[in-house]
C-alpha cells in the first residue's frame, strides 16, 4: 500500500488547455505541461493549476456618477486569458479580485467625464478605453485582456421617468409634425383642386353665357324676321282688301268686349244710339289715327297664300331623295366590288393573242356622245337604219353607259 501511495504521489497527469506550477521545497522549479509527468515524491508539490483558455468574469453592478451628478448603476464582463502562468501565480495574490477592482476605478474615472446622455450613447468608445487600461495594467501579471463590455447602464427610477417622458413628448411632437405636415398638404391639394374646379366651372359658365346669348340673339333675329314679315303680310292684305271708316269702327266695335274684360273697366258707358257711338267712336279714332285715310288709295293686291305644309313635304321629299341616293351609291359600290373584271371584244383584239386589253371597255354613253351615225346610233342628226331617235339603238343591241360583255377566262 505504501508502494501504491508512493507511485500516486509521483505521477501527475495534466489536462489539456492546463498548465501546472510545481515547487521544489517551496521554490518554484518548472511548469507541466497537458501530458503525464514524474514527481519527485516528498520534494516536488503543485502548487496552482491554471486554465490557459479565456475566461468570461462578469462584475456585479456598480454605482457611478455622471458629469452631471447623476448615479448610474453598471455592470460589466471582462475576458481574459492567461498568456503567462509563473506570473499569473506569483505577480498577484488574486489576479481575478484586482482586476475587478481595477475595472471598477477605472470605470469612475471614465464615466465622471462623461454626462448621462453620453454615457448612455457612448458604449463603444467606453470599453475600448476601458480595455486599454486594463490591458496595460495587467500586462505584468502574464494576463491579456481581450474584450471588456457594458452589459447595462441603469440611471435612477425618477431619471428614466423622465427620460421616457421626454421620448414620449418627442415622439408626440413627431407625430403633431406628421399630422399638421399633411393636413397641410392636403389643404393645399384640397384648395388647387377647388381653384381648378372654379376655374374649369367659370370657363363652362362663360362659354354657356355666350352660347345662350348667340342663341337669344338668333332668337330674337328670327322672331324679329317673323314679325316683320307678318306685320309686311298684315299690311299688304289690309291694303289689298282696300278698308274704309266702316269697316275700323267695326273693328274697334268688336274690341269692345276684350277692353271691357281688364280688371281695372269696373264701368261702361254705351250711347243710346248706335250710330252716334259709331260717329263719336270714329271721330275719336280718327283724331289718334289721323294718318290713315278714310278710304285706301292706290292698287294694292292681296299677298301669296304660304303653303306651310306643302313647304315640308318638299322638304321632307329633298330630304328622302338625297338618303335614298346615298343609300343606292353604297349599294353600286358594294356591287361593283363584288363583280369580276370585264373586257370588250374590241379591246381583246387590239390586246396582245390570250391576254386581255388593259384599255377600258367603251360604253354606250361615250358612242352616243361620239356622233356617229351608223346603225344603232342616237346621236342628233343620225339617219343609220334602225334609228329612233329616243334612246333606241339600232337594230336592237343593248348598248348603254355600264353595259359590257362578259369575257371567258
Amino acid at each position: 500500500m505504501a508502494l501504491i501511495a508512493f507511485l500516486s504521489n509521483a505521477v501527475r497527469v495534466v489536462r489539456q488547455q492546463r498548465v501546472a506550477i510545481v515547487e521544489r521545497l517551496g521554490k518554484f522549479n518548472r511548469t507541466l505541461e497537458p501530458g503525464p509527468h514524474l514527481l519527485v515524491p516528498v520534494l516536488d508539490k503543485v502548487r496552482h493549476n491554471l486554465d490557459m483558455r479565456e475566461n468570461v468574469v462578469p462584475f456585479p453592478p456598480q454605482g457611478v456618477i455622471t458629469e452631471d451628478n447623476l448615479m448610474v448603476s453598471i455592470d460589466s464582463v471582462i475576458y481574459f486569458q492567461i498568456i503567462d502562468p509563473v506570473r499569473a501565480a506569483y505577480e498577484a495574490q488574486d489576479y481575478i479580485k484586482a482586476i475587478e477592482q481595477l475595472t471598477m476605478t477605472t470605470l469612475r474615472n471614465i464615466i465622471g467625464g462623461l454626462d448621462l446622455e453620453q454615457t448612455l450613447t457612448s458604449r463603444e468608445e467606453i470599453n475600448q478605453k476601458l480595455r486599454i487600461v486594463l490591458d496595460e495594467a495587467t500586462g505584468k501579471w502574464g494576463i491579456k485582456v481581450n474584450r471588456v463590455e457594458l452589459r447595462a447602464i441603469e440611471p435612477p427610477a425618477t431619471i428614466r421617468d423622465a427620460m421616457e417622458k421626454g421620448a414620449r413628448a418627442e415622439r408626440d411632437k413627431r407625430a403633431s409634425i406628421l399630422i399638421a405636415e399633411g393636413q397641410r398638404q392636403s389643404q393645399i391639394l384640397s384648395a388647387g383642386g377647388e381653384k381648378e374646379s372654379a376655374i374649369l366651372r367659370a370657363q363652362g359658365d362663360r362659354e354657356a353665357a355666350v352660347l345662350r346669348a348667340q342663341a337669344d340673339r338668333q332668337a330674337q333675329m328670327l322672331r324679329a324676321e317673323g314679325e316683320a314679315q307678318a306685320i309686311s303680310t298684315v299690311f299688304g292684305a289690309i291694303h289689298a282688301g282696300q278698308p274704309d271708316q266702316a269697316l275700323l269702327a267695326y273693328q274697334y266695335m268688336q274690341m269692345l268686349p276684350a277692353l271691357a274684360k281688364g280688371d281695372a273697366n269696373k264701368v261702361w258707358i254705351v250711347p243710346s244710339e248706335l250710330n252716334k257711338a259709331l260717329e263719336g267712336l270714329g271721330s275719336a279714332v280718327g283724331s289718334i289715327t289721323s294718318g290713315i285715310p278714310a278710304q285706301a288709295k292706290g292698287d294694292f293686291a292681296a299677298p301669296p297664300k304660304i303653303d306651310v305644309q306643302g313647304e315640308i313635304s318638299a322638304q321632307n321629299a329633298v330630304e328622302a331623295a338625297a338618303a335614298e341616293r346615298t343609300i343606292q351609291e353604297a349599294i353600286a359600290a358594294a356591287q361593283q366590288l363584288e363583280k369580276p373584271t370585264t373586257y370588250t371584244p374590241a379591246a381583246l383584239e387590239t390586246g396582245p393573242a390570250g391576254a386581255p386589253s388593259s384599255e377600258p371597255a367603251t360604253s354606250g354613253a361615250e358612242l352616243n356622245a361620239a356622233g356617229s351615225n351608223g346603225p344603232g346610233s342616237n346621236a342628233a342628226g343620225s339617219n343609220g337604219p334602225g334609228s329612233n331617235g329616243a334612246g333606241s339603238n339600232g337594230a336592237g343591241a343593248p348598248v348603254g353607259p355600264d353595259y359590257a360583255e362578259p369575257v371567258q377566262r
